[in-house]
């Protein structure tokens, strides 16, 4: 087995017979220069004395007598059987960095939304499919390919969102992406670049949104949600040419479209001539009632259907796909080639045949169970530790939306529970000022013994911020 110090180890380095100085003193001074300079940082590793006479073509008497005139100056440190390092602290170097500011404290109770347990990540069967992704993929796998994805991914999430979600998907309408932040960039440029000016984003929502739309070359209109959704009657006088919603379960209230409000909106988009963005948010997990589909299988040629593995497996696979009308993908697929012309391939080829085995589905319906049990603990909790609030919203998602009597103070309330490291949201993070203060609890990434002390916690944050303001 080959000694570390042996093992190739590059370094930007160049010299030359014509250049004053001789070919040590020309090694002295870069490396001297840039380490004083902080390019070459302390405990940075340097290639060994034969190394780097190989990469340069020099003698390596050259560079021994070159890094011995450096470690007597205080710049490296060598140890025999290992590569040589900037020293710590190298003589003349630039100043340390600053010191990273301090690791936030540890929190005791998560309740952020959107947050799925990731710690049930099925790694094993994913170590699996990434390692027959890597050994079986052919060698034009292991190029650029079409921007839109690998095809088998393609046709196997066409037959997935069809079973599972009533998508109307072809093979060829089938974009993958990094998720729904790039998925919906994407398509509001492909927009702007067919004519579209305004887009309409719902009200209360995330608002990088907005955000990514004014990035896109779209100015955003916001559109109240109530309780049945997206105000569809409102989207007319807003003037808009496309609507991003979220019909399966609205970030952040908790709403579902209505049926009603479903043909509206499929009525609007066709006598607008049209298009809507449609997230199917939290659709995975309903768990009172039978799932609804997706808006784009009843009206394929109006929506860009969009959905990722964010919440269903781990945010960290950064996969999503889009279903684009006929007439938009080769819009979409000229920006998703801009974008970064393709989403990694290998991991593509494993989530395929993750897919294909019914690991997602079964890894779906685990989780269903856990976090339905997960909720219901919640919603007792509540009952019992703060009568006086309101749950709004369906079972349904990663979180539930909890309305406080209009005398407290939504702000006081999550600095104090941030102040016993108790991680929640508020409604007015969202822009929304009026109304009840509202906090958003998740559940997805608190373990189910955890839900009852961490209402107790928040329940004593809430009274001690009433108290303060007393």
């Amino acid at each position: 087995m080959k000694n570390e110090s042996s093992q190739p180890f590059e370094l930007l380095l160049s010299v030359s017979r014509d250049a004053p100085g001789t070919l040590g003193t020309q090694i002295e001074g870069q490396l001297r220069g840039r380490i004083r300079d902080g390019v070459l940082h302390a405990g940075t590793t340097l290639p060994s004395t034969r190394d780097l006479a190989r990469q340069l073509g020099i003698s390596r008497r050259v560079v021994v007598d070159a890094y011995a005139q450096l470690t007597a100056e205080g710049y490296l440190t060598v140890r025999q059987g290992a590569r040589p390092q900037v020293a710590e602290p190298a003589v003349g170097a630039a100043p340390a960095p600053a010191a990273p500011p301090p690791r936030p404290a540890e929190v005791r109770f998560d309740f952020r939304p959107s947050m799925p347990d990731v710690t049930t990540f099925p790694r094993a069967t994913w170590a699996r499919c990434l390692r027959s992704a890597a050994t079986a993929a052919a060698d034009a796998d292991l190029a650029y390919g079409d921007p839109r994805g690998v095809e088998t991914l393609r046709a196997a999430l066409a037959d997935y969102l069809g079973r599972v979600r009533g998508v109307v998907a072809a093979v060829e309408n089938v974009v993958v992406t990094t998720g729904y932040t790039q998925g919906l960039a994407i398509v509001c440029r492909a927009l702007a670049e067919s004519g579209a000016t305004r887009i309409a984003l719902e009200s209360p929502a995330d608002p990088e949104y907005a955000m990514i739309a004014r990035r896109g070359g779209l100015e955003p209109v916001p559109v109240p949600v109530d309780g049945d959704g997206i105000r569809v009657d409102l989207l007319e006088q807003a003037g808009v040419d496309a609507v991003a919603v979220t019909p399966a379960h609205q970030h952040p209230t908790g709403a579902v479209l209505s049926s009603d409000r479903r043909n509206e909106l499929v009525s609007w988009l066709r006598a607008r001539g049209t298009v809507a963005v449609e997230d199917d948010y939290d659709a995975e997990y309903r768990y009172d009632r039978a799932a609804v589909g997706a808006v784009q299988g009843l009206e394929p040629d109006r929506v860009v259907y969009a959905g990722s593995a964010a919440k269903t497996l781990a945010p960290a696979l950064r996969l999503g796909w889009l279903v684009t009308p006929a007439r938009l993908v080769e819009a979409v697929r000229t920006e998703k080639l801009l974008a970064d012309r393709g989403t990694a391939r290998i991991e593509q080829l494993a989530f395929a045949e993750f897919l294909a085995r019914g690991h997602v589905d079964r890894h779906r319906r685990r989780m269903r169970l856990r976090y339905g049990a997960r909720r219901s603990a919640l919603i007792d909790a509540l009952g019992r530790d703060l009568p006086e609030a309101t749950v709004r919203g369906i079972a349904a998602g990663l979180h539930v939306t909890v309305e406080l009597p209009a005398a407290e103070d939504e702000e006081a309330i999550l600095a104090e529970a941030r102040a016993r490291r108790i991680a929640l949201a508020g409604m007015s993070e969202y822009g929304v000022t009026d109304g009840p203060p509202t906090l958003m609890l998740g559940y997805g990434h608190l373990p189910e013994p955890a839900v009852g002390p961490g209402v107790r916690g928040l329940a004593e944050a809430i009274r001690a911020a009433h108290e303060r303001r007393a």
